[in-house]
């Protein structure tokens, strides 16, 4: 996650029990700055709980050419199924932001509660051809044609389906839609395109 000031990047890896790794951290603009770190957790990335991870509050003082490594390790244990996202509350000179670096990581789902399989959706609605559903272990994905990104929600039997991330190319018109995994428990998902009839699709 780059800001205007500091850039906080995040690397890291999985373990049995655990997510091992460090923060990164530069000057952005060329000169040194100040940061406090005040917290940092294991936020779910659908804003159902997370895990504090236990790192003291510090004070850094961070150069333009060279990284500040901020050792961290989050438990996984107990940690209910989902997605997560490293959540990071800063103050750069004094002025507070939260920030998401690195990528979100995933706490299985028991493969007997999830859904897999793939259906050929195969229809067209504003202007977005929607083209095969793909059920995963950890994710969903929706794969479609546009000609820009569309504003997307997605729903399995009329409650809201978290969406993790929707990836476009431009050049090729091409895109997915990821999202949390279909459970057996689920039947339908609607796609909900704004400004468009909504697409509904019977789950494999």
């Amino acid at each position: 996650m780059k800001g205007d000031a500091v850039s906080v990047r995040a690397a890291y890896e999985r373990f049995p029990v655990a997510v091992k790794g460090a923060f990164l951290l530069r000057g952005a603009d060329g000169l040194p700055h100040q940061v406090r770190i005040e917290s940092v957790r294991a936020a779910e990335c659908a804003g159902r709980g997370g895990r504090a991870i236990g790192l003291e509050a510090m004070v850094l003082e961070v150069a333009p050419t060279l990284d500040t490594f901020v050792p961290f390790e989050v438990s996984t244990m107990d940690l209910a199924a989902g997605w997560y996202r490293l959540e990071c509350a800063v103050l750069v000179d004094g002025i507070a932001s939260v920030l998401h670096p690195g990528r979100p990581f995933a706490i299985p789902w028991p493969r007997s509660a999830v859904r897999r399989g793939t259906v050929t959706i195969g229809m067209k609605a504003g202007g977005v051809a929607w083209e095969t559903l793909e059920c995963l272990g950890d994710s969903l994905r929706v794969s479609f044609a546009s000609d820009t990104v569309p504003a997307i929600k997605l729903e399995m039997d009329g409650a809201t389906h978290p969406v993790l991330e929707i990836e476009f190319d431009e050049t090729s018109g091409q895109g997915r839609v990821i999202g949390y995994p279909a459970l057996r428990s689920q039947q339908r998902l609607t796609i909900d395109n704004k400004g468009s009839e909504p697409v509904q699709v019977a789950l494999p």
